[in-house]
């Protein structure tokens, strides 16, 4: 197992995850130490099967929340325990097996060489990937573009990412949506609306059938409506921002 960092832990936040799960931790806890696994609220066994692997490793911990909360609800407990152990940065991922663990050390030490940046994945698709889920993330991508004045978001949906804890636990706090579906998107615009720029590095997605283990929480008319109303609320933050926001867009400039 890798040396344990004193900055960067991974976080997995997890919800009735599917057969994969154990698979997911482990090849996560081969690239990196700490590996910490928030599980919300689950009902599938997942806690138990979790909960026993971290009791014969001790670069594994278990956050066990009483009642599902949502995405970004775990992630927000996950960061503000790692706050509070000293941690700084958190690599965020799926708990399915959908995201790539062998990238872990590769953007960790993109972190490392940037620590104010947050690291974004962005999505390589295999030829199997849904195409309702890959073109119709074009849409919030599009959004989230012209809400940060094109900073430089590669993909606002991919929540293969590492994120400075700090300003996004501020963020966090201050607001009281972000909680569910909509952290990943949310979470980009407000840290470039905080002056948080973002890194993007390609990275691998796989999309997996029921036959394959996959687990899909993904509700099409929820969670685009959700998105919807997330992206009508940012859309009315940019306007309010959009003097600062062109002021450092063109500061920017060469």
């Amino acid at each position: 197992m890798p040396a344990a960092s004193t900055t960067h832990l991974v976080l997995i936040p997890s919800y009735n995850p599917g057969p994969k799960v154990l698979a997911t931790v482990q090849a996560a806890r081969a690239q990196w130490t700490p590996v910490w696994v928030v599980v919300d609220g689950s009902t599938d066994g997942s806690a138990e099967q979790l909960q026993a692997l971290a009791a014969a490793d001790a670069g594994l911990k278990i956050i066990v929340l009483p009642e599902n909360r949502g995405k970004g609800a775990a992630v927000l407990e996950g960061i503000t325990q790692a706050a509070a152990a000293g941690y700084s940065h958190a690599l965020t991922m799926d708990s399915d097996g959908q995201h790539p663990a062998e990238l872990i050390p590769d953007f960790m030490a993109a972190s490392q060489r940037e620590p104010q940046r947050m690291i974004l994945g962005k999505p390589v698709f295999d030829a199997d990937a849904p195409a309702l889920r890959v073109n119709g993330r074009k849409v919030s991508n599009g959004w989230a573009n012209l809400e940060t004045l094109w900073m430089g978001i590669g993909d606002s949906l991919y929540g293969f990412r590492v994120y400075p804890i700090a300003p996004l636990m501020k963020i966090m706090r201050a607001n009281r949506f972000m909680r569910r579906f909509d952290f990943d998107p949310e979470a980009v615009v407000r840290l470039c609306w905080a002056g948080v720029r973002p890194r993007n590095i390609d990275a691998p997605v796989r999309y997996f059938r029921a036959d394959q283990g996959g687990v899909s929480h993904f509700k099409y008319l929820r969670d685009n409506t959700l998105l919807t109303w997330m992206h009508t609320r940012l859309f009315l933050g940019f306007l309010l921002r959009l003097p600062r926001l062109l002021v450092r867009r063109l500061s920017d400039r060469p």
